[in-house]
């Protein structure tokens, strides 16, 4: 929001602050911010607050494999069914800016980049709905998707139980992680880039509409333990162990091809190490679970 606002723009939020977050306290004061309480499912509360936006993100979502099996209703129809809603609401002349998630590829081929063109073959109910969702955005037209990697970095609703934010949270606090599944590659990207990822495409909407971007770090397509050995360079007391048992609840392992959305002119600012960097500060100060999503 606060990358949205710097650049000219009016921005009106709808939350129903599910986490007791206060992350959007400092925009009260822009004469260009509003917000409003309430449920992005809920048809009364979406139409006056469509009926004057020129572009619409819809970022109410559960996110993450664990909180999506413990909640499949939720998951289902916020992930899914509210995206439905608001494209039956809206105008065909309004864009649409719509966050997915990467995971959608599943389980990728050894040596071989997953593109745009690569088929969807999600693994978890949440990666199911976000292709489901994705899906009916792009058929409909007048839309751009982005298919974000694993997002790490600080933010004003932190999110600890992301990959690289758990796993230096870990070697910050624990001082030692064990691995499973260490093997398992994805690739990552940092929250500020995604934050300009969607100003790139407000900007270059044009040119890029009616199309799925993958969104990371091109340079960082690496597994599990060759993360730990990225933050190891950082926290040499950091001790880490493969276990030969263990399975992770996200199941994602394939490498990303970001090409596409680079040969639009978007580049990352944020490098991984720099994120690393920016998370051993930050989890000096933070030592509470409540920053989390399950």
């Amino acid at each position: 929001m606060p990358a949205l606002l710097a650049a000219g723009h009016r921005v009106t939020v709808l939350d129903n602050f599910l986490f007791g977050q206060s992350s959007l306290n400092p925009l009260c004061a822009d004469a260009n911010f509003d917000v409003y309480r309430g449920d992005a499912r809920d048809e009364e509360v979406l139409k006056p607050l469509l009926s004057r936006a020129d572009v619409i993100i819809p970022l109410a979502a559960l996110v993450g494999a664990p909180i999506c099996n413990h909640d499949k209703i939720g998951a289902e129809t916020i992930n899914r069914d509210a995206i439905l809603t608001l494209m039956r609401l809206a105008s065909r002349e309004q864009r649409i800016l719509m966050p997915v998630t990467n995971s959608g590829y599943g389980i990728g081929e050894p040596g071989k980049l997953c593109t745009e063109e690569t088929p969807l073959r999600p693994i978890t109910l949440y990666g199911r709905t976000k292709v489901e969702a994705e899906r009916a955005v792009l058929d409909r037209g007048n839309s751009i998707s982005f298919r974000l990697a694993t997002v790490f970095g600080m933010s004003p609703r932190m999110r600890i139980d992301l990959l690289v934010n758990d796993f230096v949270y870990r070697a910050v606090n624990d001082r030692a992680l064990v691995l499973f599944e260490a093997h398992f590659k994805r690739n990552y990207i940092h929250v500020q880039d995604v934050a300009r990822a969607f100003l790139h495409g407000i900007e270059n909407f044009d040119r890029m509409r009616d199309q799925p971007y993958n969104v990371g770090l091109s340079d960082a397509n690496l597994s599990k333990l060759e993360l730990c050995r990225r933050i190891h360079r950082l926290l040499p007391k950091f001790a880490f162990l493969e276990a030969p048992v263990g399975e992770d609840p996200d199941k994602r392992d394939y490498i990303v091809s970001n090409e596409k959305i680079e040969r639009t002119g978007y580049q990352p600012e944020h490098s991984l190490d720099q994120g690393i960097a920016e998370l051993i500060k930050g989890f000096r100060m933070l030592r509470n679970t409540v920053y989390g999503n399950a």
